[in-house]
Order: structure tokens, then sequence, then C-alpha cells
């Protein structure tokens, strides 16, 4: 084996592909509820900020124009309820999964240090730890961990795979905690604009962080709340400290945000009406495949915001997996996200309305 392969898990997904040509097989084709992967059109505001900015020959400052820092700050404070956000509170990312990657990299950590993340996460938060040769530590409760060495925690809310929310409390101990001990604290809120049995609250809001964003940032991502997976646009906003350190780090890296894409961006969070339109699509979508599978006889638990749900027959993830291949559906095993899931699956409902509506169709 090489040194790459010794120290990275195997790529989940690879996993997947005998179940993904079951699936294909089906006389109607497949239904991939595996990933997810926006389907829906970019709304044609943000395609036409784009095309404007498509004459930009020049190379993207890696901070980002005034124009798209204005419309950061303006809506960290308008939708996450936060104060006082300055430029320096802010920094655009090339797509949130690289930052999740190389944070660790960049934050200078190595062997000896700690990165701790949610016992059922997004594996990217693990292998953030193991390209830096940090050690990865799952966790239940923040509070038990051991802060000996800690040097990142990662909350996740709402949660990819389970769509759990967590409350209030929760996140002001995570911050007190973290913050009583040296812990700096990245909290991943990108699916934050997307509740459906919870209101989710941001690490940044005044309640949580008692109006000081020490010791804490929040990662955001425009791939689910616009459709812009494909533009890679993503910030962080937070700890001025930090955010000076990345932006230092990232010129130096070269790690810009296209022009064009800053241009969208701008565009994407300067308008709620396209947001609300996608929740809408999202919503209906959602509760079609709900009724469907606790028909069928899943059980769906957490799964109260995000794009997902998570849920089991009490049987193995991958049993799951094939039984709901041979229906023509792909979905995720829960396993891809901690040994915690191995009795769940989860089931995107980013799909067309017609590819959710054949899914509905075979569980019944």
């Amino acid at each position: 084996m090489s040194a790459v392969t010794d120290r990275l898990p195997v790529f989940p997904w690879d996993k997947l592909e005998p179940y993904k040509a079951t699936a294909a097989a089906h006389p109607d084709g497949i239904v991939d509820l595996s990933v997810g992967t926006p389907v829906d059109p970019v709304p044609e505001l943000i395609r036409r900020a784009l095309v404007d900015a498509a004459d930009s020959p020049g190379y993207p400052t890696v901070w980002g124009t005034v124009a798209l820092r204005d419309a950061l700050t303006g809506w960290v404070e308008r939708r996450l309820g936060a104060r006082d956000v300055a430029h320096t509170n802010v920094l655009p990312v090339v797509g949130s999964k690289e930052l999740v990657a190389w944070l660790p990299t960049q934050l200078g950590l190595g062997a000896g240090d700690k990165v701790a993340y949610p016992r059922l996460a997004y594996p990217t938060y693990e292998v953030g730890a193991r390209l830096c040769g940090a050690e990865p530590v799952a966790y239940d409760d923040v509070t038990d961990l051991d802060p000996a060495g800690l040097k990142l925690l990662w909350l996740n809310s709402p949660s990819n795979p389970t769509g759990q929310v967590l409350g209030a409390d929760e996140l002001r101990t995570a911050v007190a905690w973290a913050r009583e001990h040296g812990v700096l604290v990245f909290s991943d809120e990108c699916y934050l604009e997307l509740g459906w049995e919870a209101e989710p609250v941001s690490v940044l809001h005044p309640d949580i962080c008692g109006g000081t964003y020490e010791g804490i940032v929040a990662v955001h991502s425009l791939s689910k709340r616009s459709n812009l997976a494909g533009y890679r646009a993503a910030f962080l906003a937070g700890d001025a400290d930090v955010l000076g350190d990345l932006l230092l780090i990232r010129k130096h890296g070269g790690m810009m945000t296209p022009a064009p894409v800053q241009a969208a961006t701008v565009a994407a969070l300067g308008d709620d009406t396209h947001v609300a339109e996608q929740r809408a699509r999202y919503a209906a979508r959602r509760a079609a495949l709900r009724s469907a599978l606790e028909a069928h006889g899943f059980r769906v638990e957490h799964s109260e915001a995000s794009l997902y749900l998570w849920v089991t027959r009490d049987e193995p993830c991958w049993k799951t997996v094939g039984h709901l291949a041979e229906l023509g559906i792909l979905v995720a095993p829960g396993d891809f996200y901690g040994p915690a899931g191995e009795r769940f699956v989860r089931v995107a409902f980013t799909a067309t309305d017609e590819r959710v509506a054949a899914a509905v169709k075979r569980l019944a």
C-alpha cells in the first residue's frame, strides 16, 4: 500500500457501485436517492449574474470583492441573527467540502493533535484529520471528550446524515465547553435553511455565542439552498483572528473563488424568493417519500431538517440497500457515516418530482 492509502479509508461510494448497477437495471430506470446533489435549475437571477461577470480575465482575490463581503456580512446578520459582523469576520471558500478536508492542515495540526466530530457524521471530518496526521475522535456528547490534545471540534447542525438539529442549550453548552478548554469550534451549518420540524440556530447567534465570535467559526454553503453545488460557492463566518490566518494561508495557496461565482453568490444571498421556492419543492418530495417509506415498513428517526430521511427496518444497512436496489432505488448505507449507522440508510430527496413519484410507486 502507498502512504496515501495507509492514511485514508476506502472511498465509501465505490462500495455502492454493484447496487447502483442493480438499481439501474430496473425497467423504468434508477431512482438515485443516494447523494444529496441538487437536480433543479439554477435560479435565473443567479445565472444572469454569472454571465454578466463572465468577462473576468484577471485573477480574483482570495478575500473576494467588497460587494461579496458586503453580501456575506449582510446575510449573516439578517439570516443568522448575528451582530456587528465586519468584513474580517467572513471568508469565501471554494466549496465547503474542500474547506472541511483541508482545514486541519491549514490550521497547522498534525501528529499529537486531535480533531473531534459527531459519531454519526459526514466522513470528510475524519478524512481532514487523517490528511494532516492528526487523530480523529468521534463523540456522542461534547462534554465527555478528553480535552487533552484536542485542537478542533466539529459541530454539525442540521446533521448530515441524520437531519438532527441541536437545540440552543446543546449549542451553548458545546461552545462554553470548548472555550473553557481552549478548543476551536467549527460549526457546519450548510443545511441551516432547510429546517422542517425544528428551527436550526447558528452558533453565531448572540444567544449561543454571547455576542463574541472568539473561538468559533460557522461554515455555510450555497449548494443546497440555491442549487449551486456546481458553482462551489461557500463561506466561513466568525472569529476574525482565525479567518485572518486562513486568509493568509489561502492567499499563499491561491485558493480563489472564481470572479463570476463571486458575483453569482452576491445575487444568491440577496434574494430570498428562490430559497422559499426551492424549500417548497423539497418539502413536497420529503412528505411523499416519508409516507411511502413508512408504509413500506421503515421507521424514520430524527430527520427534522436537511435534505435526507434517516430510516431503518432494524436490519443491517447493506441488506436494506440491496432490498431497495431490487426496486430500482439507490440509497446510502448508514455505515458510510460511522459504525453507529450500521442499521440505517440515508434517503435523499434531491431527485426530480418524476423520479420521486417513481420511487413512491415502487415502494407501494
